[in-house]
């Protein structure tokens, strides 16, 4: 064996050995994160009373969406006070012309719809039209809990009564659920459940939801979260200028003292469907790279990670025949099969088949490049447009744009 040959055996078998001690810490020590076991449970209790609730919708050309959003927050089986304020958020598209006919066609007052002003500086898009409609909720009277949604979720009838009972239960100040996103062509069967399993490893549910852990998280389709703190720690505006709004708000909520819980959702869907790569890459990249803190040497160790994760085992398995080093093969073959098993729970719960748990790689793949794609645009592009506005290299400002283009 020559030096160069013995040199490339220690570094493959040194790579593949790595991956699988990797892999064995993800699957025994992080959070239990892809089992995938945090459901909202049935049958909790009823709390000692009902406590009054407004849904807060922030929406910006959303006219697809909107009418089945707001029909399955109208049809809640909730027994307390409820409300619900859309924000219509300068939509181009006839979203409040909709909600508006919508309002008037229930007829019990439930539905308001207000339009939102213009953006102010410091503000993102969404997170002004939630402030808009929180000042509004408190116009109209009592609201103990504020429940924050999305303009393309529908929420299954007994959501907010699920929610409320297991608030209630665990003595939580911020419930989520991830909603259940649509998974049905071909890009989304490849990366949507992949989606879920990369947020779930970063943010691993249980540890969200333990006060011992600093790990907080939320998703930003379905919270549901308790007036008063929110406003104690300065309301939505803490967190104004944030990206990532939901995860922030978490943040802000724990840091405060809150107790968080988020799980997966069954009958919280999201109504939007990616029919193409290029929507699933553009949701990517817009926020990637801030979840990096923009930071080169935080995204030197993403890649340098994911490829160690996800590309090495399969590669150096694969590659087996022009390398010939069994040991290394080997390492890598359980690696890989350690990374599709961890993946299985998640494909259980989109319906998909377990053999798809050895294209993770080529998902993982996919996703870097999104993460890579989102630096660029940091940095070369000057930050990231979003539903016709530019959010600028800080991430705390935004300025409207005269068009929108349709891909957004």
């Amino acid at each position: 064996m020559t030096g160069d040959s013995m040199t490339l055996q220690i570094a493959l078998e040194a790579v593949a050995a790595l991956a699988l001690l990797a892999w064995l810490y993800l699957l025994l020590l992080h959070g239990g994160f892809w089992r995938a076991r945090e459901r909202l449970p049935q049958g909790l209790p009823a709390p000692a009373s009902w406590p009054p609730v407004v849904a807060i919708v922030p929406a910006r050309d959303e006219a697809a969406t909107i009418a089945a959003t707001l029909e399955g927050l109208l049809g809640q089986r909730y027994a307390g006070p409820f409300r619900i304020i859309l924000v219509d958020d300068g939509s181009r598209d006839g979203t409040g012309e909709i909600a508006r006919a919508l309002a008037a066609r229930d007829g019990g007052g439930r539905l308001s719809v207000l339009a939102g002003k213009p953006l102010a500086h410091g503000w993102t898009g969404k997170l002004w039209a939630v402030a808009q409609g929180i000042e509004a909720a408190k116009a109209g009277g009592a609201a103990d809990w504020l429940f924050l949604t999305d303009a393309d979720i529908r929420h299954g009838p007994d959501t907010l009564d699920r929610l409320v009972r297991q608030a209630a239960a665990g003595r939580y100040d911020l419930v989520s659920l991830m909603a259940r996103l649509h998974c049905g062509t071909f890009w989304e069967r490849l990366l949507i459940p992949a989606f879920v399993y990369f947020f779930q490893k970063l943010y691993p549910f249980a540890w969200s939801a333990d006060p011992r852990r600093g790990t907080a998280a939320a998703a930003g389709g379905c919270v549901l979260v308790r007036a008063r703190p929110l406003e104690a720690l300065g309301g939505i505006a803490a967190i104004r200028g944030r990206l990532i709004d939901d995860c922030a708000l978490a943040r802000a909520v724990k840091r405060s003292g809150g107790r968080l819980w988020i799980g997966l959702a069954a009958e919280t869907l999201s109504l939007r469907v990616y029919d193409r790569l290029a929507p699933i890459w553009m949701m990517v990249a817009r926020s990637a790279f801030t979840q990096l803190r923009h930071s080169a040497f935080l995204l030197i160790g993403t890649v340098l990670g994911m490829a160690l994760l996800y590309l090495a085992p399969p590669l150096i398995l694969v590659a087996t025949p022009w390398h010939g080093d069994r040991p290394a093969a080997l390492l890598a073959g359980a690696a890989y099969l350690a990374m599709a098993a961890s993946y299985l729970p998640m494909l259980a719960y989109y319906g998909r088949r377990p053999w798809e748990g050895f294209l993770l790689p080529l998902a993982g793949l996919l996703y870097t490049l999104m993460t890579l794609d989102s630096a660029r645009r940091y940095w070369f592009v000057g930050g990231n447009r979003w539903k016709g506005r530019d959010y600028a290299r800080s991430g705390a400002s935004a300025r409207e744009r005269d068009g929108r283009p349709a891909a957004e």
